[in-house]
């Protein structure tokens, strides 16, 4: 039978409560149910004048906006705030009823530019929401995952212009270059006297004249886009722990150092990384911190000119004499220490000429063999003994389901991948909004299953019986059936 709805009920009066009109098991009632926003009138009390000018809207209300625009990936304030008059449960979250004034889009932009500007309010709020993991014992920061993602910048890669700046200085260029004199009068060398020509002290680059302090960053297959980075940790449940943005032209082992005491406030034990970050100095600067480093297994990143050619792992080192042995048990000792912090050992010419290997191990014209050791190597070393445990290789794997899944879900569901801000601190701004939502959320809906499941004193009924469905459909189970 045909049915026409009557149009005209829409305009019907009704006496409803707008508490009524949002579905108790939606994500917003549970986020204001389990999430504590007192704290923001505390971090924001200093900005306000208390006796003089016209009441404000009330700043937990503001920070909820933005709330809103990074927890469901809006675009923009000013969509969000089209999005806030249609839909209940934004209005409902806000506090406000059917016939208050929803703030103008630009009034959070205003109170950013004039109270929050050059302020921590956010990293703030970011800190005290994963505080509030914390307290639930949810968060564990022992083992944390670290790694960096781009996020396009708001510029057009074709406007740009040519600019020379200052080099990144690496913080440990001073202690290396003291180790490198030490190593070098240990072993009856003199001092490096001063190069000729001296490298400068400045670089050209590729700058965006529309967001200059963004980066062109060009990547595999990528096209080259104009972008930040941001660094990221998180644990092993996915509570991100700490993020911060750097121009998109710099590499992840450069920008570490600068992100790295924000994770030495975690206290963390271990650190899991790619293979970007897998170099002497890290692995020197985390062992001294008491952190162990887990890296991956990384390819030697030349391309073998020789067929079956040896390489460097085929040479076994001696640290008590110092020096290297080839696959035929020909001593390579040590040469000398360059600039650059590498010990060069060298094989001797005329021995290797006759050798029946020589074609697999060196195609120079001298027939020399010249194998290069950092100084630091030995802290490689350790973090490549720990590669080959169980447990190291265990704990690399998890970064597929850790740190990638939260970047995954950032820019599909929560808008990170592109930023519609310019400048760093606006993407410092947008990165923690997105990770504080990101962990607002997953603490909202771990309280919720917690309280489900009979408030954490031991497992739930349904729990038990999903784990014993689950048992059954393990081909042991079912083998043990079979036996019967």
């Amino acid at each position: 039978m045909l049915h026409k709805e009557d149009k005209k009920k829409v305009e019907q009066i009704q006496m409803i409560a707008l508490d009524q009109l949002v579905p108790t098991d939606h994500l917003l009632r549970k986020i204001d149910r389990y999430v504590d926003f007192d704290f923001i009138y505390d971090l924001v009390e200093d900005l306000y004048c208390p006796d003089n000018g016209r009441p404000s809207i009330d700043p937990v209300v503001l920070i909820k906006l933005v709330f809103l625009q990074h927890l469901y990936g809006i675009r923009s304030m000013r969509q969000t705030i089209k999005e806030v008059e249609v839909n209940l449960a934004y209005r409902w979250f806000l506090g406000l009823d059917f016939y208050d004034k929803i703030p103008h889009f630009t009034t959070f932009g205003q109170n950013y530019r004039r109270r929050f500007q050059d302020t921590d309010l956010f990293e703030s709020i970011f800190t005290n929401i994963l505080q509030q993991a914390m307290d639930q014992g949810f968060v564990d920061t022992r083992l944390q995952f670290v790694d960096a993602t781009h996020v396009k910048a708001h510029a057009n890669r074709h406007k740009n212009k040519k600019a020379t700046v200052k080099k990144h200085v690496r913080s440990y260029q001073q202690q290396l270059e003291k180790e490198i004199a030490d190593d070098r009068n240990a072993h009856g060398k003199d001092d490096l006297k001063p190069p000729k020509n001296p490298p400068s002290d400045t670089t050209t680059i590729t700058q965006s004249t529309t967001d200059p302090e963004s980066g062109l960053f060009h990547k595999g297959e990528h096209k080259e886009v104009f972008a930040y980075t941001i660094q990221t940790a998180c644990d092993r449940h996915g509570w991100i722990l700490a993020c911060q943005s750097f121009p998109g032209n710099r590499h992840d082992s450069s920008t570490f150092f600068d992100f790295l005491p924000k994770l030495q406030a975690l206290k963390p034990e271990k650190l899991v990384m790619d293979a970007g970050y897998k170099t002497p100095a890290i692995a020197k600067t985390l062992l001294e911190k008491d952190i162990l480093p887990v890296f991956p297994y990384t390819r030697p990143k030349h391309k073998p000119a020789l067929d079956d050619p040896y390489y460097k792992r085929d040479f076994v080192y001696d640290a008590y004499y110092n020096c290297y042995l080839c696959p035929e048990e020909t001593i390579l000792p040590y040469s000398t220490t360059t600039r650059e912090g590498y010990r060069e050992y060298k094989s001797n010419p005329k021995i290797c000429k006759n050798c029946p290997t020589l074609h697999r191990c060196t195609a120079s014209k001298n027939h020399q063999k010249i194998i290069i050791r950092h100084l630091w190597q030995d802290a490689l070393d350790v973090a490549e003994d720990y590669r080959y445990t169980t447990q190291g290789k265990a704990e690399y794997k998890q970064r597929k389901e850790t740190i990638e899944r939260q970047f995954g879900s950032a820019k599909e569901y929560h808008g990170l991948r592109y930023t519609n801000q310019r400048g760093r601190k606006k993407m410092d701004l947008k990165a923690v909004l997105t990770f504080a939502c990101m962990n607002m959320k997953k603490l909202a809906l771990m309280m919720d299953r917690k309280e489900r499941d009979g408030g954490g004193d031991g497992p739930s009924f349904t729990n038990l019986w999903k784990k014993y469905i689950k048992k059954r459909q393990t081909p042991k189970f079912i083998r043990s059936l079979s036996a019967l």
